[in-house]
Protein backbone atom coordinates (compact mmCIF):
# COMPACT_ATOMS: atom_id res chain seq x y z
CA UNK A 1 0.00 0.00 0.00
CA UNK A 2 0.83 3.28 -0.68
CA UNK A 3 2.66 5.22 2.38
CA UNK A 4 0.18 8.34 3.63
CA UNK A 5 2.85 10.75 5.12
CA UNK A 6 2.50 14.87 5.99
CA UNK A 7 5.69 17.25 5.43
CA UNK A 8 7.78 18.67 8.62
CA UNK A 9 6.47 21.88 8.39
CA UNK A 10 3.09 20.80 8.78
CA UNK A 11 3.70 18.63 11.72
CA UNK A 12 6.21 21.03 13.22
CA UNK A 13 3.53 23.70 13.45
CA UNK A 14 1.12 21.00 15.30
CA UNK A 15 3.84 20.21 18.11
CA UNK A 16 4.58 23.70 18.38
CA UNK A 17 0.65 23.58 19.06
CA UNK A 18 1.05 20.99 21.82
CA UNK A 19 3.77 22.61 23.44
CA UNK A 20 1.79 26.11 23.71
CA UNK A 21 -0.69 24.19 25.02
CA UNK A 22 1.79 23.50 27.96
CA UNK A 23 2.43 19.21 26.53
CA UNK A 24 6.21 18.25 27.07
CA UNK A 25 7.21 17.57 23.78
CA UNK A 26 10.02 15.11 24.74
CA UNK A 27 7.64 12.79 26.62
CA UNK A 28 5.27 12.80 24.39
CA UNK A 29 7.42 11.18 21.52
CA UNK A 30 9.05 9.12 24.09
CA UNK A 31 5.47 7.91 25.26
CA UNK A 32 4.56 7.52 20.93
CA UNK A 33 7.57 5.10 20.48
CA UNK A 34 9.08 8.21 17.82
CA UNK A 35 12.53 9.83 18.02
CA UNK A 36 12.14 13.36 18.79
CA UNK A 37 15.10 14.43 16.53
CA UNK A 38 13.08 13.79 13.45
CA UNK A 39 11.69 17.71 14.11
CA UNK A 40 14.85 18.80 12.63
CA UNK A 41 14.71 17.30 9.58
CA UNK A 42 13.22 19.54 7.47
CA UNK A 43 12.27 17.00 4.69
CA UNK A 44 10.97 14.49 6.69
CA UNK A 45 8.01 13.42 6.66
CA UNK A 46 5.87 11.25 9.57
CA UNK A 47 3.09 8.65 8.49
CA UNK A 48 -0.58 9.27 9.18
CA UNK A 49 -0.38 7.04 12.17
CA UNK A 50 2.40 8.62 13.71
CA UNK A 51 0.43 11.94 13.55
CA UNK A 52 -2.98 10.34 15.23
CA UNK A 53 -0.77 9.10 18.04
CA UNK A 54 0.93 12.07 18.36
CA UNK A 55 -2.93 13.69 18.88
CA UNK A 56 -4.50 10.70 20.86
CA UNK A 57 -1.29 11.56 23.63
CA UNK A 58 -1.61 14.69 23.45
CA UNK A 59 -5.37 14.93 23.77
CA UNK A 60 -5.36 12.49 26.65
CA UNK A 61 -2.16 14.25 28.61
CA UNK A 62 -3.33 17.69 28.11
CA UNK A 63 -7.17 16.52 29.43
CA UNK A 64 -8.27 19.13 26.82
CA UNK A 65 -11.38 17.08 24.44
CA UNK A 66 -10.95 20.37 22.74
CA UNK A 67 -7.42 20.59 21.84
CA UNK A 68 -6.16 22.81 19.10
CA UNK A 69 -9.55 24.05 18.83
CA UNK A 70 -8.80 27.74 19.41
CA UNK A 71 -8.06 30.55 16.37
CA UNK A 72 -5.07 32.14 17.88
CA UNK A 73 -3.38 28.59 17.81
CA UNK A 74 -4.37 27.39 14.70
CA UNK A 75 -3.10 30.65 13.03
CA UNK A 76 -0.15 30.94 14.48
CA UNK A 77 1.12 27.09 14.13
CA UNK A 78 -0.55 26.13 10.80
CA UNK A 79 2.38 25.65 8.60
CA UNK A 80 1.20 24.83 4.39
CA UNK A 81 4.67 26.09 3.86
CA UNK A 82 5.28 26.80 0.28
CA UNK A 83 1.98 25.57 -0.94
CA UNK A 84 0.18 28.73 1.46
CA UNK A 85 2.42 31.42 -0.74
CA UNK A 86 1.44 29.80 -4.00
CA UNK A 87 -2.04 30.40 -2.51
CA UNK A 88 -1.43 33.76 -1.15
CA UNK A 89 -0.89 34.98 -4.81
CA UNK A 90 -4.20 33.81 -6.65
CA UNK A 91 -6.24 35.99 -7.82
CA UNK A 92 -9.27 35.05 -5.89
CA UNK A 93 -10.11 32.60 -2.92
CA UNK A 94 -11.63 30.26 -4.99
CA UNK A 95 -8.31 30.01 -7.17
CA UNK A 96 -6.51 29.61 -3.86
CA UNK A 97 -8.57 26.77 -2.42
CA UNK A 98 -8.56 24.43 -5.92
CA UNK A 99 -4.72 25.00 -5.97
CA UNK A 100 -4.51 24.14 -2.75
CA UNK A 101 -6.61 20.84 -3.90
CA UNK A 102 -4.08 20.46 -6.13
CA UNK A 103 -0.96 20.48 -3.95
CA UNK A 104 -2.21 19.15 -1.07
CA UNK A 105 0.20 16.22 -1.59
CA UNK A 106 3.05 18.61 -0.52
CA UNK A 107 1.24 19.34 2.81
CA UNK A 108 0.26 15.93 3.47
CA UNK A 109 -0.72 13.24 0.85
CA UNK A 110 -2.78 11.81 3.95
CA UNK A 111 -5.25 14.61 3.73
CA UNK A 112 -7.83 15.00 1.14
CA UNK A 113 -9.19 18.09 0.34
CA UNK A 114 -12.00 18.27 -2.36
CA UNK A 115 -14.81 21.02 -3.42
CA UNK A 116 -18.78 20.23 -4.03
CA UNK A 117 -20.62 23.25 -5.33
CA UNK A 118 -24.23 23.55 -3.67
CA UNK A 119 -26.34 26.62 -4.70
CA UNK A 120 -25.00 28.32 -1.90
CA UNK A 121 -21.35 28.29 -2.10
CA UNK A 122 -18.67 25.24 -2.36
CA UNK A 123 -18.23 22.80 0.69
CA UNK A 124 -14.87 21.85 1.36
CA UNK A 125 -14.62 18.84 2.49
CA UNK A 126 -11.74 17.61 4.99
CA UNK A 127 -11.13 13.48 4.74
CA UNK A 128 -7.62 11.42 5.18
CA UNK A 129 -6.53 8.19 3.88
CA UNK A 130 -4.65 5.43 5.18
CA UNK A 131 -3.65 4.09 8.30
CA UNK A 132 -4.60 1.67 10.43
CA UNK A 133 -5.72 4.01 13.44
CA UNK A 134 -8.92 6.42 14.09
CA UNK A 135 -8.47 10.06 13.22
CA UNK A 136 -8.87 11.89 16.10
CA UNK A 137 -11.49 14.31 16.25
CA UNK A 138 -9.55 16.98 17.27
CA UNK A 139 -7.32 16.63 14.21
CA UNK A 140 -9.80 16.76 12.35
CA UNK A 141 -11.30 19.96 13.96
CA UNK A 142 -7.77 21.61 13.65
CA UNK A 143 -7.32 20.59 10.36
CA UNK A 144 -10.57 22.67 8.98
CA UNK A 145 -9.85 25.37 11.62
CA UNK A 146 -6.67 25.97 10.15
CA UNK A 147 -7.74 25.62 6.44
CA UNK A 148 -10.54 28.67 7.76
CA UNK A 149 -7.61 30.81 9.37
CA UNK A 150 -5.71 30.51 6.68
CA UNK A 151 -8.43 31.97 4.25
CA UNK A 152 -9.21 34.87 7.07
CA UNK A 153 -5.43 36.21 6.38
CA UNK A 154 -5.00 35.64 2.95
CA UNK A 155 -8.21 37.31 2.20
CA UNK A 156 -7.63 40.31 4.77
CA UNK A 157 -10.57 39.88 6.66
CA UNK A 158 -12.43 37.68 9.28
CA UNK A 159 -13.60 34.25 7.72
CA UNK A 160 -16.95 32.68 8.32
CA UNK A 161 -18.42 30.09 6.72
CA UNK A 162 -21.94 29.21 6.56
CA UNK A 163 -22.34 26.36 8.02
CA UNK A 164 -19.99 23.38 9.12
CA UNK A 165 -20.27 19.91 9.53
CA UNK A 166 -18.48 16.72 10.86
CA UNK A 167 -19.28 13.21 10.88
CA UNK A 168 -19.32 12.43 14.52
CA UNK A 169 -22.00 12.57 17.16
CA UNK A 170 -22.83 15.80 18.87
CA UNK A 171 -20.80 16.14 22.63
CA UNK A 172 -20.50 18.48 25.27
CA UNK A 173 -18.03 21.29 23.48
CA UNK A 174 -20.76 22.03 20.30
CA UNK A 175 -21.03 25.29 21.95
CA UNK A 176 -17.32 26.01 21.69
CA UNK A 177 -17.49 24.69 17.80
CA UNK A 178 -19.95 27.35 16.85
CA UNK A 179 -18.11 30.31 18.83
CA UNK A 180 -15.00 28.99 17.40
CA UNK A 181 -16.09 28.18 13.53
CA UNK A 182 -19.03 31.56 13.76
CA UNK A 183 -21.72 29.56 12.58
CA UNK A 184 -24.19 26.46 12.89
CA UNK A 185 -22.54 23.33 13.08
CA UNK A 186 -24.07 20.20 12.52
CA UNK A 187 -23.26 16.42 13.95
CA UNK A 188 -23.79 12.52 12.04
CA UNK A 189 -23.20 13.81 9.01
CA UNK A 190 -21.43 12.41 5.56
CA UNK A 191 -18.36 14.47 5.51
CA UNK A 192 -16.05 16.73 7.80
CA UNK A 193 -16.64 19.99 5.53
CA UNK A 194 -16.89 23.78 5.62
CA UNK A 195 -19.37 25.77 3.41
CA UNK A 196 -17.81 28.48 1.84
CA UNK A 197 -20.22 31.04 -0.08
CA UNK A 198 -19.81 31.98 -3.52
CA UNK A 199 -19.70 36.00 -2.58
CA UNK A 200 -16.56 34.71 -0.06
CA UNK A 201 -14.96 32.79 -2.85
CA UNK A 202 -15.11 35.26 -5.35
CA UNK A 203 -13.06 37.84 -3.11
CA UNK A 204 -10.03 39.00 -4.69
CA UNK A 205 -7.07 38.36 -2.61
CA UNK A 206 -4.39 41.36 -2.39
CA UNK A 207 -1.24 39.56 -2.35
CA UNK A 208 -2.05 38.27 -6.17
CA UNK A 209 0.58 38.53 -7.99
CA UNK A 210 0.88 36.48 -11.40
CA UNK A 211 4.28 36.75 -11.47
CA UNK A 212 4.99 35.64 -7.88
CA UNK A 213 2.21 33.40 -8.36
CA UNK A 214 4.29 31.67 -11.28
CA UNK A 215 7.07 31.31 -9.53
CA UNK A 216 5.59 29.51 -6.41
CA UNK A 217 3.77 27.07 -8.60
CA UNK A 218 7.34 26.34 -10.43
CA UNK A 219 8.57 25.72 -6.62
CA UNK A 220 5.60 23.48 -5.51
CA UNK A 221 5.69 21.47 -8.94
CA UNK A 222 9.74 20.85 -7.57
CA UNK A 223 8.53 19.93 -4.48
CA UNK A 224 6.02 17.36 -6.34
CA UNK A 225 8.64 16.27 -8.24
CA UNK A 226 10.53 15.63 -5.59
CA UNK A 227 8.38 13.75 -3.19
CA UNK A 228 6.51 12.51 -6.34
CA UNK A 229 9.08 11.73 -9.37
CA UNK A 230 6.98 11.52 -12.37
CA UNK A 231 3.99 9.63 -10.08
CA UNK A 232 0.71 9.40 -12.29
CA UNK A 233 0.00 6.54 -10.04
CA UNK A 234 -0.77 9.60 -7.11
CA UNK A 235 -2.47 12.36 -8.94
CA UNK A 236 -4.97 8.94 -10.22
CA UNK A 237 -5.43 7.92 -6.96
CA UNK A 238 -6.25 11.37 -5.48
CA UNK A 239 -9.23 11.76 -8.41
CA UNK A 240 -10.15 8.49 -7.64
CA UNK A 241 -10.80 9.72 -3.52
CA UNK A 242 -12.80 11.95 -4.55
CA UNK A 243 -14.88 10.47 -7.63
CA UNK A 244 -15.75 7.42 -6.25
CA UNK A 245 -18.57 8.46 -4.01
CA UNK A 246 -20.59 9.64 -7.82
CA UNK A 247 -19.89 6.79 -9.41
CA UNK A 248 -16.95 4.18 -10.14
CA UNK A 249 -14.83 6.30 -12.86
CA UNK A 250 -13.93 4.56 -16.61
CA UNK A 251 -10.22 4.85 -17.17
CA UNK A 252 -10.88 6.67 -19.83
CA UNK A 253 -12.81 9.36 -17.81
CA UNK A 254 -9.50 9.66 -15.41
CA UNK A 255 -6.91 10.07 -18.53
CA UNK A 256 -9.13 12.39 -19.86
CA UNK A 257 -9.22 14.22 -16.52
CA UNK A 258 -5.57 14.26 -16.50
CA UNK A 259 -5.10 15.68 -19.98
CA UNK A 260 -3.49 12.61 -21.69
CA UNK A 261 -4.85 9.57 -23.81
CA UNK A 262 -5.65 6.70 -22.23
CA UNK A 263 -3.09 4.24 -24.17
CA UNK A 264 -0.52 7.04 -22.37
CA UNK A 265 -2.49 6.17 -19.12
CA UNK A 266 -1.85 2.94 -19.22
CA UNK A 267 1.72 3.03 -20.09
CA UNK A 268 2.90 5.45 -17.79
CA UNK A 269 0.68 2.93 -14.96
CA UNK A 270 2.76 0.21 -16.38
CA UNK A 271 6.18 2.31 -15.98
CA UNK A 272 5.34 2.92 -12.51
CA UNK A 273 4.62 -0.72 -11.73
CA UNK A 274 0.99 -0.90 -11.05
CA UNK A 275 -2.57 -0.98 -12.81
CA UNK A 276 -5.71 1.14 -12.42
CA UNK A 277 -7.46 -1.66 -11.22
CA UNK A 278 -5.08 -1.84 -8.66
CA UNK A 279 -5.30 1.74 -7.68
CA UNK A 280 -8.66 1.79 -7.67
CA UNK A 281 -8.87 -1.26 -5.38
CA UNK A 282 -6.21 0.20 -3.24
CA UNK A 283 -8.35 3.84 -3.04
CA UNK A 284 -11.25 1.99 -1.98
CA UNK A 285 -9.51 -0.60 0.84
CA UNK A 286 -8.18 3.07 2.16
CA UNK A 287 -11.42 4.57 2.22
CA UNK A 288 -13.57 1.69 3.30
CA UNK A 289 -11.10 1.75 6.55
CA UNK A 290 -11.99 5.65 7.00
CA UNK A 291 -16.11 5.06 6.16
CA UNK A 292 -16.34 1.87 8.52
CA UNK A 293 -15.07 3.50 11.58
CA UNK A 294 -17.85 5.90 11.53
CA UNK A 295 -20.43 3.61 13.38
CA UNK A 296 -24.03 5.91 11.84
CA UNK A 297 -23.04 5.39 8.39
CA UNK A 298 -25.37 2.55 7.20
CA UNK A 299 -23.19 -0.03 5.19
CA UNK A 300 -25.52 0.15 2.18
CA UNK A 301 -24.32 4.11 1.66
CA UNK A 302 -20.66 2.85 2.53
CA UNK A 303 -20.82 0.78 -0.39
CA UNK A 304 -22.41 3.62 -2.51
CA UNK A 305 -19.46 6.00 -1.51
CA UNK A 306 -17.27 3.30 -2.50
CA UNK A 307 -18.83 3.30 -5.61
CA UNK A 308 -20.54 -0.80 -5.31
CA UNK A 309 -23.32 -0.65 -7.22
CA UNK A 310 -24.02 -4.03 -5.57
CA UNK A 311 -23.20 -4.17 -2.12
CA UNK A 312 -22.40 -7.62 -2.13
CA UNK A 313 -19.32 -6.85 -4.36
CA UNK A 314 -18.69 -4.69 -1.19
CA UNK A 315 -18.82 -7.55 1.37
CA UNK A 316 -16.41 -9.64 -0.76
CA UNK A 317 -13.94 -7.25 -1.53
CA UNK A 318 -13.88 -6.67 2.84
CA UNK A 319 -13.50 -10.24 2.82
CA UNK A 320 -10.11 -9.69 0.80
CA UNK A 321 -8.96 -6.81 2.34
CA UNK A 322 -9.68 -7.30 5.96
CA UNK A 323 -10.08 -10.88 6.54
CA UNK A 324 -13.52 -10.56 7.91
CA UNK A 325 -16.90 -8.76 7.09
CA UNK A 326 -17.67 -4.79 7.34
CA UNK A 327 -19.79 -5.34 10.07
CA UNK A 328 -16.74 -7.64 12.14
CA UNK A 329 -14.08 -4.92 10.33
CA UNK A 330 -16.25 -1.64 12.41
CA UNK A 331 -16.65 -3.63 15.49
CA UNK A 332 -13.33 -3.71 15.96
CA UNK A 333 -13.08 0.34 15.56
CA UNK A 334 -16.48 1.10 17.70
CA UNK A 335 -14.71 3.55 19.90
CA UNK A 336 -13.97 7.20 18.66
CA UNK A 337 -10.03 6.64 18.92
CA UNK A 338 -8.14 4.16 19.52
CA UNK A 339 -6.35 3.73 23.53
CA UNK A 340 -3.55 5.74 23.23
CA UNK A 341 -0.39 3.86 23.09
CA UNK A 342 2.80 3.25 21.15
CA UNK A 343 2.75 2.77 17.67
CA UNK A 344 3.32 -1.31 17.08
Amino acid sequence: MFERTSSWAWVKGVVDMFAAEGLDIAALFRDAGLDAARLDDREGRFTIDEVSLLWELAVARSGKPTLGLDKALASTYGKLGVVGYAMMACPTLLAAVQRLQRYMDVVSNAATYALHEDERGCWFELGHLGGERPIPRQRTEYGLLTMLCFFSWITGREFKPLAVEFVYPRSAQAPLHEAVYGCPVRYGQAANRALLSWSDLALPLPARDATIAALHERLVEQELQRLEGSAVSQRVRHYLATRLSDAEPRREQVAAALKMSDRTLQRRLRDEGCSFQQLLDDTRRELAQVYLRRPHSPLKQVAQQLGFEDPSNFFRACKRWFGESPGSYRARFSDATARPGRLR
